[in-house]
């Protein structure tokens, strides 16, 4: 995985069953202050065009949701009051990332607040609960 220098836009490489897919994530900072969409998905080096639709299956998801949470980390680092919202371009993308926090549920709390959207709200997450989207912030130490 690589980043530029602001620690907003990290580039790396998918490697599986469907050969090699460049793949991107960006921290985009929303008009509210301190709030920042990660955007995520496929990336077209020619036009370099973020596509968030395309579905590889790879065969690396596990490999790939790791990947977004080591950018995350190095996102907070350098952005540590940051608000970080994430949801999926469609429903089976947003059960998979809802899947990924509940699986490494323990884990992720021990570092993040993190919360569900139902509606324009959000609430602590919870298991077994469906969302619309995600938002997290570091733990302050």
């Amino acid at each position: 995985m690589s980043s530029e220098q602001t620690f907003t836009v990290f580039k790396f490489i998918s490697e599986g069953h469907n050969g090699i897919i460049h793949k991107i994530i960006q921290y985009q900072e929303t008009n509210e202050h301190g709030l920042y969409n990660l955007a995520f998905g496929d990336f077209d080096i020619g036009s370099s065009f973020l596509n968030d639709t395309t579905v590889s299956n790879n065969g690396d998801t596990e490999k790939i949701l790791a990947t977004v949470v080591s950018s995350l980390y190095a996102f907070c680092d350098v952005y540590p009051s940051a608000f970080v919202y994430a949801t999926g371009s469609t429903i089976s993308r947003i059960r998979l990332y809802r899947m990924g926090i509940s699986k490494y549920y323990n884990e992720i709390i021990m570092d993040f607040h993190v919360y569900g959207q139902v509606g324009d709200s959000f609430y602590e997450f919870e298991l077994g609960k469906e969302y619309q989207g995600f938002l997290a912030q570091r733990k302050f130490t």
